[in-house]
């Protein structure tokens, strides 16, 4: 590929990663009209661009190719949009997160993960998240659907913005090459069965949204199997 095509193959991954922040403002929209499968459709779209964007990124190499630009800066200002600003916005405008306790929830998540994604050790050199990886678009979307009450998503959403800060590491997804293929696997029949819970809305399939529990759990089992028990697992892709 000539240098012009690569440099226009490169823009146009950074212009597909700064495509998420589009879908955020629309969810913003949906959540002010009271819209909530219309918000978790945007949120669902910020998260495909992010789980794929960083692939393209790589297949492109968009580092070599536009050295002047930082595609992951850009990629954590639309990720903290999509999994943190939005989410707690929506949390707070459906009454998720109701009152003094609950604005202290969303506070403590936005500003915990605010101190997350800047911080050095975000994400390690063998691919890994350090702290709750933010993962507050999925927290929005179990609590809505379940509805536990204010006061229990509140003191979830402390608990979890607490865990931001703990010394443990979570598995990126797409780039821990431990059980890769089945974590990717899992995780796409994790997608399916949100969107088959997402079709449903405003109708609460709380059956559905019970069974894809099984890739939360796989996640958080898996990150600990590979903490505790196979700490120098090599994971550099």
């Amino acid at each position: 590929m000539s240098p012009s095509p690569r440099r226009a193959a490169a823009w146009a991954v950074h212009f597909y990663t700064a495509s998420g922040a589009v879908s955020a403002v629309l969810a913003l929209l949906a959540v002010m009209r009271g819209e909530a499968q219309a918000a978790f459709f945007w949120l669902a779209v910020g998260l495909t661009i992010d789980a794929s964007d960083g692939a393209l990124a790589r297949f492109v190499r968009v580092k070599e190719v536009v050295p002047e630009y930082d595609g992951a800066e850009l990629d954590d200002i639309v990720d903290y949009l999509n999994f943190v600003v939005v989410p707690v916005f929506l949390m707070l405008g459906f009454g998720l997160l109701d009152g003094p306790l609950g604005l202290l929830a969303g506070a403590s998540a936005l500003l915990a993960s605010a101190y997350r994604f800047c911080h050095a050790d975000a994400k390690t050199a063998d691919h890994f998240f350090t702290g709750f990886p933010s993962y507050w678009n999925i927290v929005a979307f179990y609590v809505f659907v379940f509805d536990p009450g204010p006061t229990t998503t509140a003191i979830v959403t402390i608990g979890l913005a607490i865990l931001v800060f703990a010394p443990l590491r979570f598995v990126y997804p797409t780039r821990t090459t431990f059980l890769r293929p089945v974590t990717i696997g899992l995780g796409l029949v994790w997608a399916l069965l949100g969107l088959l819970v997402l079709a449903a809305l405003p109708e609460k399939a709380s059956g559905l949204a019970g069974a894809s529990l099984f890739y939360p759990v796989y996640y958080t089992l898996l990150s600990v199997y590979l903490q505790f028990f196979r700490p120098n697992h090599a994971t550099l892709d």
